[in-house]
Parts: C-alpha cells; structure tokens; sequence
C-alpha cells in the first residue's frame, strides 16, 4: 500500500491574548546574508499524542503571547534593513492524517525512508498574504504516535532558540501557568558597529544563493556508543590531564575516519567548521532566554596527512585550541567598523566537514504531555556541502547518532568500514 497523506485545509494560530504591535530590529548575526537565506526545518516524531492536535495547537497559541515576534511578519525597513513587524497575524498549522503507523516505518529509525515531502507543511494560499516566520504540520498516524514538521525563518531563531520556543510550547501543553524560562529579545545587545547587512530584496522572501557545488553526498547513520565515547575522553584526559566533551572526541574521530575514506594528497588541506554558542562571551552576557541568533563559526584546519596520522587525543586537541580563540575572534567580528565578510560563509569544498550540532540544542526534551520525541530528524538535502549531524539515538540506545551527508558514493564505503571497525 502506498503512503499517503491527507491534508486539512490548514489554518492560521493566532496568540490567545493581544500582544505588542512592535516593530523590532534583528541583530547584525540574525541579518547576515547567509542566515538568511536560510530556512530551519525539523521532524520531531512521537509515539504517543491523545488529541495531539487540540493540545498543541491550544499550547502554541498561548507560547505565542510571550514569543509575539513569531506570530508577526518579516518588513524592510526604508533604508533596506530586515525587520520583525509584530501584527499578531500568526502561524500557520495543518493537521494532516498518514494511511499507516509510525511502526511500519520503524518511527524513521532509517532517515532515508523519511517522506520529507508528505510530512512537510505546505505554504498558506496567496490570500494570506506574505508568508508567516512560523509553518508546522501535525501528521497523525494510525497508531497513537505523529510527525510534528516544524519550519522557520532561520533570522528569527538559531537552534538553541528554536529548541527553546518548542519547550516552552511543551511545559504550556503539560499546564504551567509560568514558563521555565521566560524568552527575551534583546537582539539590541549584540554590538553592530558601523556595518549592515545587504538588503533583504522582495520582503518575506529568502534571498537567492550563490551557485552551488552538487558532490552528490550520499547518507550514512553512524551510531557510537557511550561506552565507546567515554573510553575516548578517558584516554584524552589521561594523555594531557584535561577534561574534553563527547562532542570534542566524536567530531575529531569522524574528521579523522572521513579524511582517511576520501583518500587524498598528503599535502591537501582539509577543514572542519561548526558554531560555537556566543551568547556569554558579551560584555554583559545575554540574558538566559535569549533565542536568536548568537553563534560564530569555528574552523580548524590542517593536512590531510597529518590528520591520518594523528591520534584522537591530537585532534581534539586542534579543536579545542580553536574553540579557545572563539570569544577573541567573535569580539573582534562584531566590533570592527571594517567590512570583514559574513562569518556564517564557509568554503564549499569536498575537503570541507560541516558539523551541526542537535544533541545540546533542547530538542530531544521536549514533552507535549506523553514523553518526549523518539526521533528528531532534519530534512533531506544536505548534498551542497558535506555535513554531519551530531545527535542522539531513539531510546533507550545511549551515546551519539551521527546523521551524515559527507562522502560521495565512491567513498561511501570506505567511510562504512572505517567506522564500523573503529566505533
């Protein structure tokens, strides 16, 4: 039997009490041409949702009393700035109904039997006019279980902030009367200096991207156990005396195993680039709630032949001394009156590794009232630049899931054995 997917009509959520009808700045982070032209999309599958519909709809009307932003629409400003307009129009919510159950998929244990395009939300008919920051659609199955797909404008939100507008949609869905954190704008805290971001271009719309590498990057999951992580920051910690992160010794070993797999020139530099969360290196740090934009790229390369040869314990060294430098080098960006380009711009280069990091974010806790997701997946279509996501397995598996777009299908099964053997 085919899966299909049956959509209502869809309809717009509107906050449960008025709210201000601001109109607010974004940061210069929030602004910058790559960010965007972003869209952040996620699945967030569970098992269990009696009138899930009813609960969450109801609990994000309330959210959207304190997070009113979400519910206003993008605006230029006259001299070509991106702007919040906070109407209190709202966001748009289908529920949708699947012919089968969530089991018959093994809950997406497998990413790439993910209907990406059946669970999505569509757009809102052009009658609603410029499209809302905030789309979901709730996909019911024919168990208890659904799909929640939610899709933002990344300008609005980085990860951290969306994880945290989705918990607090959660503790209203579960009856809290206050939330646990409460959310805060403050966008004018972040130092602008003298630069600004390029113009938005038709209002509402993402702007257009440059040409694309395409290195046709094929899928790989890559579960490591937490035996195996521990036994990894056991032997850094007992080689140098410091502590390192699960993050830390993942990320270096898939480096080293995906630059061994692609098989390159000893003398061929290869990169690694993720974000680092910025929000205390201001002077004051941003307030706890801050849920935009606040991150800056760390990038650490080397040869790919020293990167074969290296332990673990030297890697993650590498990339600890190049997370140190991260308050200094973030500073120095906001605080420049020169023009020194879009930090969140990345070399779209085979020999570059892309790493997003989920397990930190707040998704996996989130609770509508009948536990949390089972799965958090992003999207398909991480075939421009080689990436890895760095999250969690479906309970009660322990450690880290890798989800990875980085090798091409020459080198897919290298990347396989490698870390098959080694994880």
């Amino acid at each position: 039997m085919a899966f299909t997917v049956t959509r209502s009509s869809g309809d717009i959520i509107k906050p449960s009490e008025p709210t201000p009808s601001d109109i607010l700045n974004l940061s210069v982070i929030d602004k910058s041409p790559i960010i965007r032209s972003m869209d952040m999309h996620t699945l967030h599958v569970f098992k269990h949702g009696q009138e899930a519909t009813k609960v969450i709809s109801e609990a994000l009307s309330k959210a959207l009393v304190p997070y009113y932003p979400l519910a206003g629409r993008f605006k230029e400003s006259s001299d070509g700035e991106l702007q919040v307009a906070c109407t209190g129009e709202g966001v748009w919510f289908i529920e949708a109904s699947a012919n089968c159950s969530l089991e018959s998929f093994k809950y997406f244990d497998d990413i790439l039997s993910v209907p990406h395009a059946e669970l999505l939300p569509t757009p809102p008919p052009e009658t609603f006019g410029i499209d809302p920051i905030v789309k979901i659609q709730l996909t019911h199955f024919t168990c208890e279980g659904f799909v929640l797909a939610y899709n933002t404008r990344h300008s609005i939100c980085d990860g951290l902030g969306t994880a945290q507008f989705l918990n607090a949609v959660g503790e209203f869905a579960r009856g809290f009367e206050h939330l646990t954190i409460a959310p805060v704008w403050d966008r004018e805290a972040i130092p602008t200096s003298s630069r600004s971001a390029p113009p938005l271009g038709e209002p509402g719309l993402p702007l257009a991207l440059p040409p694309m590498p395409n290195f046709q990057l094929e899928h790989a999951t890559i579960d490591i156990s937490r035996e195996k992580i521990n036994k990894l920051k056991n032997e850094f910690q007992e080689s140098t005396g410091n502590y390192c992160s699960s993050f830390d010794v993942v990320v270096a070993s898939l480096w080293c195993y995906r630059t061994k797999s692609i098989d390159l020139d000893e003398d061929t530099n290869v990169s690694l680039v993720f974000s680092a969360n910025t929000r205390k290196f201001l002077d004051p740090p941003l307030a706890d709630g801050y849920y935009g934009n606040c991150f800056h790229p760390v990038i650490v390369t080397a040869s790919s032949g020293w990167l074969v040869d290296a332990s673990i314990t030297d890697v993650v060294k590498l990339i600890r001394a190049a997370k140190a430098r991260v308050p200094t080098e973030f500073v120095k960006w906001l605080t420049s009156e020169d023009h020194v380009g879009d930090p969140s711009a990345i070399p779209l280069l085979y020999t570059t590794l892309c790493i997003s990091e989920w397990a930190g974010l707040g998704f996996h806790k989130v609770d509508y009232g009948w536990g949390p997701p089972v799965q958090v997946l992003p999207i398909q279509g991480f075939h421009i630049i080689p990436t890895a996501i760095v999250g969690l397995p479906p309970p009660p598996s322990k450690g880290i899931r890798l989800m990875t777009w980085c090798v091409n299908n020459k080198h897919l099964s290298a990347l396989v054995d490698q870390t098959a053997n080694l994880f």
